[in-house]
């Protein structure tokens, strides 16, 4: 039988839907509650047999299997705790929260209730990303000591400054909101967590853009265009600009290795950079879509750039993010029927919202290095074992 799926929150993500809506080939979603007008008539379009509504105690109580959480960031843990003490088995997208005190109520709602979490990192499932973990796990580079990441968000002033995120309010700060995503994947190729961070940061362009309007009758399809160029031309930003558009953050972590993670949204390009090095070699893509490479060296030279030692391409995967999302909402539904390990997990979620919270904590002061606060050890065992009672 189907499993029954609900969605609450109807707007930029939405398109995880169809992902769950497999009528008859394991699940379907028979509801979507969403607070806004156009949210709703937009489920209604694409889910005509669902229920729609605005109120969430309504989905709560109509006997689903699995939910999909894909409000506004500022809303997931709002939201999130109460499908999780509804006993509904909760996919939340990421970041986990805005704040590190709402995600941590997360976590102890899921352990309190039992009731299964998981966390959208969708790119723990990008085959780039996966690929570079396997050459590190082969043991191709060595041990891992340090991790770069520049991020280069050509669509920054389309995606961000337009609407909801580029507001505190909603966001704490695109290092953060948008930085989540990097910050698990370093840890993930780390192998450990942010232990100490410290960041700097400017809203360096937009700030000064003049041209705003309120566009919440409006979604990004309506305003995106590759001729919104250069960045200072951008028209029709959001009357509220606090977010910073460059930001750069160095790690410690708690098992040795050193990180950074820069963040531009001004730039032409768009695109991830990620280099590894290790004891014996480094790793580095060049850029992050199917065909393109991930190089690796291993021969000392010093000739200036030399030719890899070996060259792995990137595979091609059907779905968005790279066919991350098909796998992502996939494992999470096997997850809420089955239970069972994950790539994702809620303490490396939990983990990098403390180091983006934390780093902006940073950059708004005088960049000095901020500590992360532990998870307790209760919390910290039980997601170990798969959400599984050690006791049980």
């Amino acid at each position: 039988m189907d499993l029954k799926v609900g969605v609450v929150g109807f707007g930029l993500r939405s398109g995880l839907y169809e992902h769950a809506h497999r009528p008859g080939a394991g699940s379907v979603v028979t509801m979507v509650c969403d607070t806004s007008e156009r949210g709703r008539a937009d489920a209604a379009k694409k889910l005509p047999e669902a229920r729609i509504t605005a109120d969430l105690g309504e989905l709560l109580d109509a006997g689903l299997d699995a939910v999909l959480v894909l409000t506004p960031d500022n809303q997931h843990a709002v939201v999130a705790k109460r499908t999780l003490e509804a006993g509904i088995p909760t996919f939340c997208e990421k970041p986990l929260d805005v704040t590190l005190d709402a995600v941590d109520e997360v976590l102890e709602t899921a352990f309190r209730t039992g009731t299964k979490l998981y966390v959208g990192h969708n790119m723990r499932h990008m085959p780039v990303v996966r690929q570079m973990r396997e050459i590190i796990e082969s043991g191709a580079i060595g041990a891992v000591k340090a991790v770069w990441c520049r991020h280069f968000v050509g669509n920054g002033g389309d995606y961000y400054f337009k609407d909801w995120h580029a507001e505190r309010k909603n966001t704490t700060s695109l290092l953060l909101q948008k930085g989540a995503h990097d910050i698990d994947v370093i840890h993930w190729l780390a192998g450990g967590y942010t232990q100490r961070v410290s960041a700097v940061g400017d809203l360096a362009v937009y700030g000064d853009v003049e041209s705003r309007r309120d566009n919440t009758d409006r979604r990004m399809g309506d305003w995106f265009s590759l001729e919104n160029w250069p960045p200072a031309e951008q028209t029709d930003l959001n009357p509220v600009i606090d977010v910073e558009d460059i930001s750069m953050m160095q790690m410690t972590l708690d098992n040795g290795v050193l990180a950074s993670y820069q963040q531009c949204h001004f730039t032409p390009d768009y695109w991830r950079n990620y280099t590894v090095i290790g004891t014996a070699g480094r790793l580095e893509n060049f850029g992050d879509d199917a065909g393109n490479l991930i190089k690796v060296w291993n021969t000392r030279s010093q000739d200036g750039y030399v030719e890899a030692d070996l060259e792995v391409e990137i595979e091609a995967a059907g779905g968005g993010h790279g066919g991350a999302d098909p796998r992502l909402i996939a494992e999470f539904l096997r997850f809420a029927a089955e239970g069972g390990p994950t790539e994702t997990s809620p303490v490396a979620a939990r983990a990098a919202v403390a180091a983006g919270v934390l780093a902006t904590e940073s950059l708004r002061t005088d960049g000095s290095a901020k500590v992360v606060p532990a998870l307790g050890g209760e919390l910290l065992a039980y997601f170990a074992a798969n959400q599984e009672r050690i006791n049980a």
